[in-house]
């Protein structure tokens, strides 16, 4: 057998191919600053170097389409300049260093808002990116909420949990009752501070149950619990859309941690009217108003 010998360019050829192997299974992550005041803020650093927005924009743009075109998988993250001075002072590191914003943009994105660069266009991403850090802030608020009500001082369960249980067990009837289609489900829970909203997309074939995101339903039954929990007002709204049929909407109100059907009327008067100003705007065409249906049916008992 002949005898090859790997010479010293050869080797460093093959570390190389190996490194840029290797590069492209290693995960990348841009942090966004996504609107001007965050842009500007960021500008107070000397190794900032941008001075315009939407050149930064499609600068980042164009990083993002390199990194794609190289086959990197790339997840863009939230960069909150509050957020990174404190995490400067905390980490005990120096703001004004490439290498920091690096550090937290890493940080954030193992535990903040992030979005996959599938090549969306950036004014197609940025909506996403804040509507997902937004659904992470609810959820998180809600998770407060929720664990700040301890254990019940009669039976000494977890009231948070029950509540979350319950929540999940009611959205399961929810959609178990809704049938087949493209349903748009929305949740809003008044408290103290804000209203809390949750909003879950779901389809279901004739054959099959409802196919759902485990975090985005995670998220729903979150928020749908805090009312459960502290038996406040709300409601879930239900829009179903199947082809060549009008969209129905289905409604609910929750009482003391249940949800309660709402009549064809109550539906069509909460749809029909402005949130705002209480005045009546004209119902959609094409949409059916619907009751609700009863999701009592084997339903858990409420933790009193």
């Amino acid at each position: 057998m002949a005898h090859i010998r790997q010479t010293g360019r050869g080797r460093r050829h093959s570390a190389t191919s190996m490194r840029r192997a290797l590069r492209r299974e290693a995960p990348t992550t841009v942090g966004l600053l996504v609107d001007p005041e965050d842009f500007a803020a960021m500008r107070h650093y000397r190794t900032f170097t941008f001075d315009d927005h939407t050149v930064y924009l499609r600068q980042v743009e164009g990083l993002l389409r390199t990194l794609a075109a190289q086959g990197m998988h790339t997840t863009v993250a939230l960069f909150d300049p509050e957020d990174y001075a404190e995490f400067c002072a905390e980490s005990g590191i120096e703001p004004d260093e490439r290498a920091s914003r690096g550090r937290f943009t890493a940080e954030i994105a193992a535990a903040g808002a992030t979005v996959a660069y599938t090549g969306q266009p950036i004014d197609t991403l940025i909506p996403l990116l804040v509507s997902r850090a937004v659904r992470r802030a609810t959820w998180e608020y809600a998770t407060m909420l929720l664990a700040g009500l301890g254990d019940c001082a009669d039976c000494g369960q977890d009231i948070g949990r029950a509540a979350f249980d319950r929540a999940s067990h009611l959205l399961t009837r929810l959609l178990d009752t809704a049938g087949p289609g493209t349903h748009h489900v929305v949740c809003s829970i008044p408290t103290e501070s804000e209203q809390l909203l949750a909003v879950l997309h779901t389809t279901r074939d004739p054959e099959g149950p409802a196919c759902l995101e485990s975090a985005e339903g995670a998220e729903f039954a979150t928020v749908l619990a805090v009312g459960v929990a502290r038996e406040t007002q709300g409601g879930v709204v239900l829009r179903t859309t199947t082809p060549d049929t009008p969209d129905r909407v289905h409604g609910w109100r929750l009482h003391r941690g249940s949800l309660l059907p709402l009549t064809a009327g109550e539906v069509f008067s909460a749809y029909c009217t402005d949130a705002d100003t209480g005045e009546p705007v004209s119902p959609e065409s094409g949409v059916e108003y619907c009751a609700g249906s009863d999701l009592g049916a084997d339903e858990p008992e409420a933790h009193r």
